[in-house]
């Protein structure tokens, strides 16, 4: 089954379930999802799809850390609990040493040299770990690994 069809039947066992919070969380990512098939008039891949449930964990954690800045924790919960339904949807993530060795054999692939080759480390890393690990991370550990 499609990641797509999944979040629709959810969508429809939370309305079963009268669980509205859900069901507003499920909602705002299918209108995401939605919105881009229509903006880029295509149909979305479970790639595509993680994308944007990835987009939309950024926002949100963004949200809570300017809530809770703000004092208001009632809204900052609310975000947090968004990102537990949409966390439901992403693949399990890799470990500190998966990413290590991912990040090895990728500078051995592409045969970087130095930090000027990390744009070429980074288009192998990025589909393999899209979804699976935090690419900010990921990106310092590469430079971190070429600098040595």
């Amino acid at each position: 089954m499609s990641l797509k069809q999944q979040i629709t039947d959810d969508m429809k066992s939370a309305m079963r379930a009268k669980e509205t919070a859900r069901l507003g969380a499920i909602r705002l990512l299918l209108a995401a999802m939605k919105q881009k098939e229509v903006d880029e008039r295509v149909e979305l891949g479970d790639a595509d799809v993680l994308a944007i449930i990835d987009k939309m964990l950024k926002q949100r954690r963004d949200s809570i850390t300017q809530y809770e800045a703000a004092g208001r924790q009632e809204l900052a919960d609310v975000e947090k609990f968004e990102i537990s339904v949409l966390q439901t949807y992403m693949p399990q993530q890799m470990t500190e040493a998966e990413v290590a060795a991912a990040i090895e054999q990728a500078v051995a692939a592409s045969g970087a040299a130095g930090v000027q080759d990390m744009g070429k480390v980074m288009a192998i890393l990025k589909p393999q770990l899209a979804g699976r690990a935090d690419l900010g991370k990921v990106s310092g550990q590469v430079k971190a690994a070429l600098s040595k």
